[in-house]
Formats: structure tokens, sequence, C-alpha cells
């Protein structure tokens, strides 16, 4: 008996341990076994994509209505849901990495060497992120806005705003991407904040013949009959001052050449300065015509008389090659 137990011992001994095979991520025990696990992998991953797709766009559905009212910015709104979007991509991502056999411990970086991929390459896009970021916050222009840059004297309205540029779709039907590390550097002129009316000035001369009076009132009717200018109505309000709604001309100055008369008006969308200031001074134009008022314009008067001193001038016959061909032949 001692004899068996030992020799079973033994034969224990001498049997080779089995090793363990680590499991697939993948069950392939549910699908055929001539089927490579490559291409299992690789179904594995475009599922959880697609999953992600129809998460995020689930979650957007379901969340997106309450966001905009939450913030009531598109800017706002739209930077959200896109980080909703990258959450769960994010996730779909560290689910695929174990398909593979893949760890996070596996594809992480040394410091040396991630200080450096930030401090060459990040760095501008960390930068644009941050300014990103100030300007969602201070809110000096919003989706939709029309702006005009100072320096370039760029204009157009405002299609995006991400937390890396800002989208420009200008009046000349082109697109202008402007990091945000650029343009908060910039003068932004905004034509649509809080108050989309915009006042436009006109400068006219006309002569001291005229009558001011008459003139004046003929300038604020032609205006007024713009359909874009703001005919008359409460005062509007600029900070702490008020203007006059309605048009309005002053004089300006006793000008050399005339009176400076100066007409401003207030027009309701900035979509359309330049045409809204191309028909008033249309109006203006052929209201001045009909009416007792003209345009003055640069002119000089010069006055001789006797202490003026004298020019002397000395004409000469011009001769031309008939003259001299007829000349030569009757030395002949």
């Amino acid at each position: 008996m001692t004899t068996g137990v030992a020799l079973l011992q033994a034969t224990s001994s001498e049997s080779p341990t089995p090793t363990s095979t680590p499991a697939s991520p993948v069950p392939i025990g549910l699908f055929p076994e001539w089927i490579p696990e490559s291409v299992l992998n690789l179904g594995a991953t475009v599922f959880v994509l697609a999953l992600a797709y129809f998460v995020s766009r689930l979650l957007v559905s379901l969340f997106g209505r309450r966001i905009a009212q939450r913030f009531r910015r598109p800017s706002l709104t739209r930077t959200v849901i896109s980080g909703i979007r990258a959450v769960v991509f994010v996730l779909a991502v560290l689910t695929i990495l174990p398909i593979y056999g893949l760890d996070l411990s596996d594809i992480t970086l040394s410091v040396a060497v991630f200080s450096a991929v930030v401090g060459v390459v990040l760095a501008p896009i960390v930068g644009s992120i941050i300014s990103g970021v100030f300007l969602l916050a201070d809110q000096p222009y919003e989706i939709g806005d029309m702006i005009r840059l100072s320096e370039s004297n760029t204009q157009g309205f405002v299609e995006d705003i991400t937390l890396r540029y800002t989208k420009i779709f200008t009046l000349d039907n082109t697109f202008i991407v402007i990091p945000n590390g650029t343009i908060r550097e910039r003068d932004v002129v905004n034509y649509s904040a809080e108050d989309p009316r915009t006042r436009l000035r006109l400068d006219i001369q006309v002569t001291y013949e005229g009558d001011l009076d008459e003139a004046r009132d003929v300038i604020e009717r032609a205006a007024r009959a713009v359909d874009v200018v703001i005919e008359g109505g409460p005062d509007i309000r600029v900070g702490a001052a008020r203007y006059p709604a309605a048009p309005t001309c002053y004089i300006d100055a006793f000008a050399d050449h005339g009176v400076n008369l100066a007409l401003r008006y207030w027009v309701k969308e900035p979509y359309k300065l330049l045409a809204a200031r191309s028909k008033v001074q249309q109006n203006v134009w052929a209201a001045l015509e009909d009416a007792d008022v003209e345009i003055a314009y640069p002119h000089s008067h010069l006055h001789f008389d006797e202490t003026s001193g004298e020019l002397q001038v000395s004409m000469q016959e011009q001769r031309g090659p008939q003259s001299l061909d007829h000349e030569s032949d009757d030395s002949v």
C-alpha cells in the first residue's frame, strides 16, 4: 500500500503542470472556430464604436433641449453637447483597449517625454483652449452676431465658437477660422451685442446762400423715408445717454466753402449698413435738388488788378511739316 502511494506521488510529480492561457476578451466560443480572432476583435471594435455613436445621439436628444434652456447661449450649448459626445467616445476607447490586450499602464509615456510633447506640440492647443474658455465666459460675441475685426477690417457673422477657434462667415461669402488665442488680442467690433440698432452719420456741406432750416428739414425727411431707418419713437439709450430715435440733422461747423451739416440716423439691423447708407444718400441727393438748397463744393476765384504785376507772354506760330516743305520749295 505504501509502495502504491509512493508510485502515485512520483507519477503526479513527473507529469507536466498545465499552463493557463489568458482568456480572450471576446467570447470566441460563441462564434465558429474558423473565424480568426483578429476578425472578431475588429468586429467588437466596430460594435463598441457604433454603440457609442448611438448612445451619444440618444443622450443629446434626451438632454439637448434641457441644456439649451439651461445655458440660453448657442456657443455654450454646443460646447456642452460636444463634451458629452467626447466623454462617451473616450469611454468607448477605454473599452476597446482590453480587446487588444492593452492597458493604460502599457501606453503611458514617461514624464520627460510627456513634458516635451506638451511643451512643443500641445502648448498652442492648450493656449487656444484656455482662450476659448475665457471667450465663453466673457461673452464678447455670440453665434449669429455680426462683428468686425478692426485691424484687418474683416466683417461677417460668427458661425461657430469652440474651445479652440472661432469661425467667421464673411460678407464676401468666405470662411475665416481664427484661433481663440489670436482673436482675443484683436479689437472686435460687435454690431449685434444686446441691441442690433446701429447709428450712422452722414456729413453734408451746403452753401451759405441756401436756407439752413429748409436744408435740415429736407435731409431729415429724406433719411426717414428709407425703410431700414427708424422713423421715430422713444429715445434710444446708450449707457447713461439718450439719443433721439428719429433722424436728426445738426449744424456741425461753418467751413470755408459752406456750412457743414451732420445727419445722424439709426438703422434697425446692422446686416446691410452699406446698402442703407447708399439709399439715404440717394434720397438726400434727390431731395436737395428739388429744394432751394445747393450742395457746396470746393472752388476758388482768382482776381487780377493793377497791383498784381505783369506776365510776359510770347507767342510763336506753330509750324507743321507741310509748311516746312512749302518753304523749302520757295527757296529752291
